[in-house]
C-alpha cells in the first residue's frame, strides 16, 4: 500500500469529523467545484480505506466503544423503554398516579430494529420488474458423459 499524500492524511482527518466526503474534501483543500467527485474518488481508494480504517478503530479504542458496548446500550435503553411509568394527575392540587400506565413503544421497536439488523434478522427485499426476453445460454454436455 502506498503512502499517502499530506493532502490525502487531511481527507482522512476531516472525513472522521461527519462521514461527509465532500465537506472533507473541501476542508482538506480541495477544490469546492470539483469536491464531490474528489471525495468520491478518493474513499474509493484502497490506501485511503485502510487509512480510515485504522483511525477509525483508533479512535473506538481510544473511547472505549466496541460492537458489546453498542449492543449492551441498545439493550439496556430497550429495557428502560419498556419499563411502564404511571400517568400523573391533578387531584384536588396534589399530584397523584391516574391508574393508566405508558412506555416508549416507539424507542422499544427502534432498539429491537436496531439489534435486529445487527442480527441479521430482517432481509431487504427489491422486486426488479423486466419486461422482454432474457438470453438463456445453456453449455450442453457439461458434466454429462452421455451428451452428443
Amino acid at each position: 500500500m502506498k503512502n499517502l499524500t499530506p493532502k490525502q492524511a487531511q481527507f482522512c482527518q476531516e472525513y472522521l469529523i461527519d462521514l461527509n466526503a465532500t465537506k472533507a474534501a473541501e476542508r482538506a483543500g480541495y477544490s469546492a467545484k470539483t469536491a464531490n467527485e474528489q471525495g468520491s474518488r478518493l474513499l474509493a481508494n484502497v490506501s485511503i480505506q485502510a487509512e480510515l480504517k485504522k483511525l477509525q478503530t483508533k479512535r473506538a479504542e481510544k473511547i472505549e466503544v466496541t460492537q458489546d458496548y453498542v449492543l449492551k446500550t441498545i439493550f439496556d435503553t430497550i429495557e428502560r423503554c419498556k419499563q411502564a411509568e404511571p400517568v400523573m394527575m391533578k387531584e384536588d392540587g396534589k399530584w397523584v398516579e391516574s391508574g393508566e400506565y405508558r412506555f416508549d413503544s416507539q424507542a422499544v421497536l427502534k432498539g429491537a430494529e436496531l439489534l435486529g439488523r445487527h442480527l441479521a434478522m430482517f432481509t431487504d427485499k427489491t422486486k426488479v420488474a423486466h419486461e422482454g426476453e432474457v438470453p438463456v445460454s445453456i453449455k450442453v454436455g457439461y458434466g454429462n458423459s452421455n451428451a452428443d
